[in-house]
């Protein structure tokens, strides 16, 4: 039975009701005091609260006394438990000496333990590295029900170290906050703009393989949108909830693409995090994995990747543990990795491991008049970013876009916008304003002295195959006659019959 009893504020009236009850034979659990109250539970049973109650108001400037559910500290306690419950994460408190204190619902669901028993965070983490109670840090733990991330906080009071508190977060969790930072908003097919049946016969093979759970290679020129084409892949996908990661195998060297994608155990190498730190593989759990540039990986990493890719099994450098990852592999290049099989720069095996589902984007120049949606867009999302009236193209800017060969593809066109709208005055963009910032993107023309004239009988052939190959480069970027003889200044007739001479359209 447990009691609040208000009082007047007196010297010793706590002391007179504990004393009193003792005198009537009741055994004292716990108390509690207050200012003006003292909380009591005793060993009674609650039918013969009207005699406890008699005696205690009974006592000298005692005022009331009724039942209550919980003392004051139980009612906290109580509160927090429901708290704590509340948390997705399983959390351990311990004391100094390791042995749990408490710990939350999650917690005791995972480790399939009653926390009303004693455990010491050896018995729950038998096969771990020691945990340093006293330094906060993070920390890598594999269990059997999964992979962790163990955020310690040590606990001091009054400067003395009492114990620690231990965050377990899961894996594939961290890789879906991963996967938000990468990309604050991964869209699915209708983030691809255009409406040539090019890119709707894409569209509509992408949706299909996205039900099939199985290995997708994305081949396409740079610029083309492969790693857009990924993530619509995976959105539509049942995978949609899990997280999608992307790393570019041509950005890292080889030991840091290994150490990215399969994660290192504590002291590994010079180096290495203290706590260790799981690799891409491991916090894409549930979800999928983009492999950018893939033609670029290392032979070594392409054995490892062929391994994986078996069984879906792997170890953490300097690791003896088998891991599991569920995870999707969409891969992707600009070239042509037929021909690299056969000259030997690409593993066989692995191509066919990851070239399961295939699909091959379309370069710009075949999308028809896509140029026109994606410009649009593209002028909208600059307008945005520079908080200005979206700028609109005239029909000769218009034109001249759509007749440029793109060798940049997509990314280049929205660079070329970019700068154009940022660059341009006017409200509307007009033929030369995007003929100079198409100029500014131009690589710098090799010198023409390291050409290969050998071949070359005499002076005239020459001169021939100079003008040849001046009028295939300029007439990219002026896709007319009038425009790239005023570039080169000279009459439009002449560049005429010199492009019809060379055969150049």
């Amino acid at each position: 039975m447990r009691l609040k009893i208000s009082s007047r504020d007196r010297v010793g009236i706590s002391g007179d009701i504990l004393t009193t009850l003792a005198q009537q034979g009741y055994n004292l659990i716990a108390t509690e005091v207050e200012q003006h109250t003292t909380f009591v539970e005793i060993d009674c049973d609650a039918k013969h609260f009207k005699k406890v109650q008699a005696i205690v108001t009974n006592i000298d400037d005692v005022v009331h006394c009724k039942q209550v559910a919980l003392l004051p500290t139980q009612e906290r306690e109580q509160h927090l438990k429901t708290l704590l419950n509340r948390i997705p994460d399983p959390i351990i408190d311990v004391d100094i000496t390791g042995v749990i204190i408490a710990m939350n619902a999650t917690a005791e669901h995972l480790f399939k333990v009653d926390a009303q028993e004693k455990y010491s965070i050896q018995q729950l983490f038998a096969q771990q590295n020691p945990i340093d109670l006293k330094l906060k840090h993070r920390q890598s733990v594999s269990l059997e029900q999964g992979s962790y991330v163990a955020e310690i906080h040590p606990v001091f009071i009054e400067h003395s170290h009492a114990g620690a508190v231990i965050t377990l977060r899961e894996l594939k969790k961290v890789g879906k906050e991963l996967s938000l930072i990468q990309s604050q908003q991964v869209q699915g097919v209708e983030a691809i703009i255009g409406q040539s049946p090019a890119i709707k016969q894409v569209i509509a093979q992408g949706v299909r393989f996205a039900s099939l759970d199985m290995p997708v290679f994305i081949a396409g020129e740079t610029g083309t949108g492969k790693e857009l084409m990924a993530k619509a892949i995976h959105v539509e996908s049942q995978r949609k909830e899990g997280p999608f990661l992307a790393i570019n195998c041509a950005a890292l060297p080889e030991h840091l693409l290994e150490s990215e994608l399969f994660g290192y155990e504590t002291g590994a190498f010079t180096g290495a995090r203290k706590e260790g730190k799981p690799g891409l593989f491991e916090l894409a759990e549930g979800g999928s994995i983009f492999l950018d540039e893939i033609a670029e990986m290392s032979t070594y990493l392409q054995v490892k990747l062929l391994r994986f890719l078996q069984d879906f099994t792997f170890r953490r450098i300097g690791g003896q543990k088998e891991l599991f990852a569920n995870v999707r592999i969409i891969s992707a290049s600009h070239q042509d990795l037929n021909e690299l099989v056969a000259q030997k720069r690409f593993r066989e095996d692995l191509y066919y491991r990851i070239n399961v589902l295939n699909i091959a984007l379309p370069a710009l120049t075949q999308r028809g008049d896509d140029i026109t949606l994606l410009s649009r867009e593209f002028l909208q999302q600059a307008a945005s970013q520079m908080a200005t009236a979206t700028k609109k193209l005239s029909g000769d800017a218009l034109l001249t876009l759509k007749q440029y060969r793109w060798p940049g593809n997509i990314r280049q066109l929205q660079n070329t916008l970019f700068r154009v709208a940022a660059l341009t005055d006017s409200e509307i963009i007009e033929a030369d304003d995007v003929l100079n910032a198409i100029s500014q993107f131009e690589t710098p023309a090799s010198n023409e002295a390291d050409a290969d004239y050998s071949d070359c009988e005499s002076w005239h052939d020459a001169q021939q195959q100079f003008e040849k190959s001046l009028l295939e480069r300029l007439y990219q970027q002026y896709p007319s006659t009038r425009k790239l003889a005023k570039r080169l200044g000279v009459s439009h007739n002449k560049i005429a019959m010199k492009l019809r001479l060379y055969q150049i359209e």
